[in-house]
This record gives C-alpha cells, sequence and structure tokens, in this order.
C-alpha cells in the first residue's frame, strides 16, 4: 500500500473545489492550480522512482474490502505517464495564464478556466492509475465533461460546432464502452484488470475475441486511429491555444494508454494482430496525405497528431519487447514535442493574427526567436538525428524488422514514408511562414486567385511580418498602389505607409517561457534517450509479464477476492 498513489487524483479534485470557493478571486485561483500543479510533479516523480525499485504502488479506495473496492496502481509505465502529463499540464497552464493576462476575449473567465482544467488533469490522473474497467470509464467521462467545457471557451459559433461534433463522438464512445463493460462483466463476473488477466483466458476464444473488439474500438475513438480520427482535425484546431496543446499532447495518449494496457494485460495472444498492423499502417499514412494538403498550420499539426498515432499502435500490435518499449519511449517524445508545437504555435497566432500559410511571410526576420522555437520541435517530429523522434522511431522499425513477415516490412516501409512526408510538411510550414517575404505571401495569394481576401479579408485580422513590424496584407496593396503599377512603385511611399500602420504585439515572457521550456524538455529526452529508454524497456517488460501488476493488487491470488 503507498498513501501517495491516489493524490494524483485528490489533489486536482481538491484543487478544483477550492477553485469554486474562490471565483472571484482570479489570482489566488492561479496559485491554487500552480501548488497544484507543482505537487503532483512531486507526487509523480517520487512515484516513478519508487515503482522502478520496489515495483508497482497500490491503494484501495472508497472504504471496501480489498478486491471489491476501487484500486489504483502506479507501476513502471503508469508513473512515467503520471510525470509526463503533469510537466506538460503545467507548462500548457503557465502559458494559459500568461495568455488569459493579456487577451480577455481568448476565453472564458478564469473562474471557469481554472476548476475545468483541474477536472482534466485529474481525469488523465485517474485514467493512468485506474485498476479497473469502470474506473477507467469514470476517468474518460472526467476528461469528457473538462475537454468540452475547454473547447467551447468564449462561445464562438466555430468552436460551439466543432464542440458540439467532439462531444457526439465522444458519447458514441462512452455508450460503447458501457456496453463493453456490461459485457465484461457478465463474461467474467468481474471488472478489476488483474482479475480479468486471468479469467479472460479461461473464455472461449470467440467470446474473448468479442470483448478484445469491443474495448479496442471504444479506445481506438479516444486515440484517433483510422478509421476512426474523423473527428480529431475539426475539433483541434478551433480551440484556444492552450486547450489544443493539452488536447493533442495528452487526450490521444489516453486512449493509446488503455488500447497498450489492455492489450497487454488481458489479450497477451491476441489473434488480431495483423488487424491492428493495417490499422497502424493506415493510421500513419492516411494522417500525413491529410497533413501536407493543409494550408492553415493548427489543421496541418491535427493530421501530423493523428498520423504519428500510428507509430503508437505500431509497437503495441508488435508485442514483442522492442515494439512496446519503443511505444513507451515515443509517447513520451510525441506528449512533449506535439504540445510545445501547438503552444508555439499560438504564439504565431497571437504575432499575425492567423494561422494560415497563405496570409505569413518574414517571421524570421522579425521574430528569429520564435522561428527557432518552431523549427527545432518540428524537426523533432519529423524525426532528424539526433533528435528523440529519431531515436523512437529507429527504435520502432528495429522492433518492426525483428517481428519478421511481409506486413511487419511494409510497415517498415510506411514508418519511414511518414517520417519523410513528415518532414516535408514541417518544412514547408516553416519555409513558407518563416522565411519567405510578406511580399511573397501577398503575390501568392493574388496568384491563387484569393485577391479579395487578400485586400479585404486580412485588414482587420491577417497580419504579416515585415522587417520594420507587422503589417496586414491590405496595407501591403494599399501601399503598392500609391507607389503605381507593378514593379515600379515608389520604395519610399512604400515603406512610410508601412510605418504608419504597422502594429506591432509583442509576445508576453509569460507565454513564451513556458513554450520554450516545452521544447527544452523535448531537447533534453534526446540527451537523456538512454537512461529513458532503459526505464522505457524495464516498463515494457512489466508489461509482457504482467504477474509483479497481478500480484501486487491481489496478494492473496482470486481467492482473496471473497471478503
Amino acid at each position: 500500500m503507498n498513501m501517495l498513489v491516489p493524490l494524483p487524483v485528490a489533489l486536482p479534485l481538491l484543487g478544483v473545489g477550492v477553485s469554486l470557493v474562490l471565483g472571484h478571486h482570479p489570482r489566488v485561483q492561479r496559485w491554487v492550480s500552480i501548488v497544484v500543479l507543482v505537487g503532483i510533479v512531486a507526487v509523480a516523480a517520487v512515484l516513478l522512482v519508487q515503482a522502478d525499485t520496489s515495483g508497482p504502488q497500490t491503494q484501495w479506495v472508497g472504504g471496501w474490502p480489498e478486491t471489491l473496492g476501487i484500486v489504483l496502481v502506479a507501476d513502471r509505465l503508469a508513473a512515467l505517464m503520471l510525470l509526463v502529463s503533469a510537466l506538460v499540464t503545467l507548462a500548457v497552464l503557465g502559458y494559459s495564464i500568461g495568455q488569459g493576462m493579456t487577451e480577455d476575449e481568448e476565453g472564458a473567465p478564469l473562474s471557469i478556466y481554472h476548476p475545468t482544467f483541474l477536472v482534466l488533469v485529474a481525469g488523465v490522473a485517474n485514467a493512468f492509475l485506474a485498476g479497473d474497467l469502470f474506473n477507467l470509464f469514470v476517468s474518460f467521462e472526467m476528461l469528457l465533461f473538462a475537454s468540452y467545457v475547454l473547447l467551447t471557451l468564449g462561445g464562438t459559433a466555430t468552436r460551439i460546432r466543432a464542440g458540439t461534433i467532439y462531444v457526439l463522438v465522444n458519447l458514441l464512445s462512452s455508450t460503447l464502452f458501457l456496453i463493453s463493460i456490461a459485457v465484461v462483466y457478465a463474461a467474467t463476473g468481474t471488472l478489476t484488470l488483474a482479475h480479468l488477466a486471468g479469467r479472460i483466458a479461461d473464455l472461449p476464444d470467440h467470446v474473448a475475441m468479442m470483448l478484445q473488439l469491443l474495448l479496442l474500438t471504444t479506445f481506438a475513438i479516444k486515440a484517433a486511429v483510422f478509421p476512426l480520427s474523423f473527428w480529431l482535425p475539426d475539433s483541434y484546431p478551433t480551440a484556444p491555444a492552450p486547450v489544443t496543446a493539452v488536447f493533442a499532447g495528452l487526450l490521444t495518449k489516453v486512449g493509446v494508454y488503455a488500447i497498450l494496457r489492455v492489450q497487454t494485460l488481458l489479450f497477451p495472444d491476441s489473434p488480431l494482430t495483423d488487424l491492428l498492423l493495417w490499422a497502424s499502417l493506415l493510421t500513419m499514412v492516411i494522417g500525413i496525405l491529410g497533413a501536407i494538403a493543409q494550408s492553415d498550420v493548427k489543421r496541418m499539426l491535427s493530421f501530423t497528431l493523428v498520423s504519428h498515432i500510428g507509430y503508437l499502435v505500431l509497437g503495441i500490435a508488435l508485442a514483442n519487447r522492442a515494439g512496446v518499449s519503443g511505444t513507451i519511449f515515443y509517447i513520451v517524445h510525441h506528449i512533449t514535442v506535439q504540445t510545445a508545437l501547438f503552444l508555439i504555435v499560438g504564439l504565431v497566432e497571437r504575432r499575425t493574427g492567423t494561422t494560415s500559410l497563405l496570409r505569413m511571410g518574414g517571421l524570421a526576420r522579425v521574430a528569429p526567436f520564435l522561428a527557432i522555437l518552431f523549427f527545432v520541435p518540428a524537426m523533432n517530429l519529423a524525426g532528424i538525428p539526433p533528435f528523440s523522434g529519431f531515436i523512437g522511431k529507429v527504435g520502432l522499425l528495429q522492433a518492426a524488422q525483428q517481428h519478421g513477415g511481409g506486413l511487419a516490412w511494409v510497415l517498415v516501409v510506411g514508418g519511414v514514408l511518414t517520417s519523410l512526408l513528415t518532414l516535408y510538411a514541417v518544412a514547408k510550414t516553416w519555409a513558407v511562414a518563416f522565411w519567405r517575404t510578406p511580399e511573397e505571401a501577398h503575390e501568392a495569394l493574388v496568384t491563387l486567385g484569393h485577391q479579395e481576401d487578400a485586400v479585404e479579408g486580412t485588414r482587420h485580422r491577417g497580419h504579416v511580418h515585415t522587417a520594420s513590424g507587422v503589417v496586414s496584407t491590405g496595407d501591403i496593396e494599399d501601399a503598392r498602389r500609391l507607389g503605381g503599377d507593378g514593379d515600379e512603385r515608389s520604395d519610399r511611399d512604400f515603406h512610410q505607409l508601412i510605418q504608419a500602420g504597422e502594429d506591432i504585439r509583442h509576445l508576453p515572457a509569460s507565454m513564451v517561457v513556458p513554450a520554450a521550456s516545452l521544447v527544452a524538455l523535448s531537447v533534453a529526452l534526446t540527451v537523456v534517450a538512454g537512461p529513458l529508454f532503459a526505464y522505457s524497456d524495464r516498463a515494457a517488460q512489466d508489461l509482457l509479464d504482467p504477474s509483479s501488476y497481478v500480484e501486487v493488487v491481489l496478494p492473496d491470488g482470486p481467492v482473496g477476492e471473497q471478503p
């Protein structure tokens, strides 16, 4: 027993109550949220050390006799996920506080934001620690409630529409999850994962396969695995930057975590390996093809998010130690890098007023630090050596090679192709948004037949950068008219109008520092890749040989089920 195990769930829920009481004191609310998340980081770090040195840590809660109540389990995998998620949510919280201080129009009052954010944190932590299926269901419902509120902050029509699609899809998956839970209980008489590890093996093959398909379908929707990923690219880009970042970094990974936990603990000899391998391949390839077709940075990143879920499913489907270890390493990498990229895109949007590549240009000249902040995690995402993305992908592709078989080699080719296309997508984005000049951006709009959008649509909200500051493309057009037709315009009049119409909006340090911290963390993953991969390998061994997990939850064996 370890009394620290419930704290990652209890602390944010306690913070929710305190935050609601202090609804008229936003500054105190902020400090409550910060203290809670710092506390979770500390607790998660201690649990990680204890799980690695002393085995899984457990705590039965709810006042019920052991084996009948709710059990929380922090093994190596759960503790690692807790620590990474706590670090990421702490950075996102700092970023959102900075954004809220300067842009009141970006969301609802902090009195709503902070309690909801802490409910999200509690739901993520509970999902990682859940030792039974029903508690895992409760975790997903906490996430659904909190994410819908956060997704619709500001109440705009676009966000409400995207939030409605998101909720409908997740209500469908929640209904399917409830059906799955009912069927599992009817077939086995329990929902505790440690019990199920033994009882499902005794079921007829067709019954066990039905249970596996139900659970996999439920979690595949949550994780955005193809063909159940259609909802994500339309839902995430509409939310405020910090909300999109935490969604992209964590919510889909909770679904992947559930797949990993269920597959290794309940269905270790899965007959559905080929199905998962095909799902992995299609998720990778179709997701990245969607990404390279996008002209909006947020939508491009949303499609790459879907695509790289395929890498995670690949390691799970291989079901060997190298594959599971690679998946665990890649989850840590992807949570950090994807969250960092969405936060940086939020900075780009604040500086330019848009996320459309058609309206951007010249950012590298006026915001070189911002250009570097985007470039580093973008290359990491693409898997350029020596970054952690390269290390994780090599580990997964080597696992596929060890697995052998024609389909595994197809996955190797698909993984390499996906990595190359990811590089193309992020390099194109960087070249267009940061490298080309604002004048080239305007010419591209005109060439594409968007002259009206170039002159009118960006006058009030679409800004691009020149060497002298932020200028709308409409102002550039007006400057050209003053200077005459074609290339004969007056440079003096052009630059005078730019100086008169510039709208420089500096990026607050309270937003830049959290984003830069996550970029630094993503680079640090490369530095500590050796120890992290070794830890992931030990966690993978625990998952593939779950005897220690079962024994620590049920020390007296299955007969201990009766009070």
